[in-house]
């Protein structure tokens, strides 16, 4: 599978430096599909946990004129509204948005002039997915870590083990439509590998191969997407 961040690197080369003067007002929200320590290997900037209502209000009535939109709150609090981004578009902030909510109203607002970027907002752009709860997952409340598997990342993953023989086209269909079907909060991939087995799409010998597959192999789509988040804004810093 191809690693489309590392592609985005090698097409830039080495890591451009940010100028200081522009790092105080770039702001990243995000804490649940990249930790904001990982995302800072990348990106020297201020780091929020997932944006909700107002955040962008208050992101720029701090000065904070580049902003990043990665996770979000999306069922637990009122999730970011359409009119508070294009509110800060219109007054001169750069959005930016991919892999989670951000690529949620990236696909929306585009056309108003937030920035798009990654596999997941192309999705939503073209109408491949149009569900919230493509990307939504269950997180711990203290460190906004995820403790459920998101649909977009389950998916891909069960096509790579249809590439691989693991399972076939028609078990790959029944296996995704069950995932698909399982509620956001207690989608897992050893939740759906059991359950596949119990109503009989695949045996228990091979649900269980397909757990030790997918757990050892997963595509992270939403990860890589927010890389390509940090690395796009990196590159609109520095140009």
């Amino acid at each position: 599978m191809e690693n489309r961040t590392q592609k985005m690197r090698e097409d830039t080369n080495a890591p451009a430096k940010v100028p200081d003067k522009f790092i105080s007002n770039v702001l990243i929200f995000a804490g649940t599909s990249i930790s904001h320590e990982d995302a800072a290997k990348i990106l020297d900037a201020t780091y929020w946990p997932p944006v909700s209502r107002g955040d962008i209000d208050k992101a720029v009535s701090q000065g904070y004129n580049i902003i990043g939109i990665i996770d979000g709150i999306f069922f637990s609090k009122a999730a970011v509204a359409h009119k508070e981004i294009i509110r800060a578009i219109q007054q001169g902030t750069t959005v930016v948005g991919g892999c989670s909510m951000g690529a949620l109203r990236a696909s929306e607002l585009d056309t108003h002039g937030m920035k798009g970027i990654g596999q997941i907002y192309e999705w939503y752009r073209d109408g491949v997915i149009e569900d919230d709860d493509e990307v939504a997952v269950v997180t711990n409340p203290d460190t906004f870590k995820p403790v459920s598997s998101p649909m977009v990342n389950m998916r891909e993953t069960f096509n790579l083990a249809l590439g691989f023989g693991i399972i076939s086209e028609d078990e790959f269909q029944r296996i995704t439509e069950l995932a698909k079907s399982t509620h956001y909060t207690e989608r897992s991939y050893l939740g759906v590998s059991k359950e596949a087995s119990r109503k009989g799409i695949v045996t228990e010998e091979k649900a269980n191969e397909l757990l030790r597959f997918c757990t050892e192999n997963e595509c992270d789509v939403k990860k890589e997407d927010a890389f390509l988040v940090l690395e796009k804004i990196k590159m609109i810093i520095t140009e």
